[in-house]
């Protein structure tokens, strides 16, 4: 076994014990680094001309958003469930845009929304957490 698939391995082993004691909040904050992550590496890949790379971190994200998307309480607040349902919608879509024409720029601009979302996400007070479990 080579140094990084040994190096991948471990990651995953405590990736695994991470998502088994994590809290739906930590979870979804997972799945916001995971996106980054991998918009990041695509965005790399586009880059460097490694086509194959790329479509697999931009499929990786795709599935990502849909996590997202799963974990939105539509019951908590309408309005802002539809919205935040429509933004990881068209997060997708240039994703799709940016595979097709190998635009590192498109996925700049879902990295951008998605760290803005992480970003708020992490915001929300401790208090607040713990109400919406």
């Amino acid at each position: 076994m080579n140094h990084t698939a040994a190096m991948d391995q471990f990651k995953q082993v405590g990736v695994n014990s991470q998502v088994e004691s994590a809290d739906p909040h930590t979870l979804v904050a997972m799945l916001f680094d995971g996106l980054l992550e991998r918009l990041s590496r695509a965005r790399g890949y586009i880059e460097r001309g490694q086509m194959q790379q790329k479509g697999e971190m931009l499929s990786k994200s795709i599935a990502i958003i849909d996590g997202l998307r799963a974990s939105v309480d539509r019951s908590a607040d309408e309005q802002l469930s539809s919205r935040l349902v429509d933004l990881y919608d068209h997060m997708e879509v240039r994703l799709l845009q940016a595979n097709s024409a190998s635009d590192a720029s498109m996925v700049q601009e879902v990295y951008l929304l998605a760290s803005e979302l992480k970003a708020g996400w992490d915001g929300i007070a401790p208090a607040e957490r713990k109400r919406a479990e």
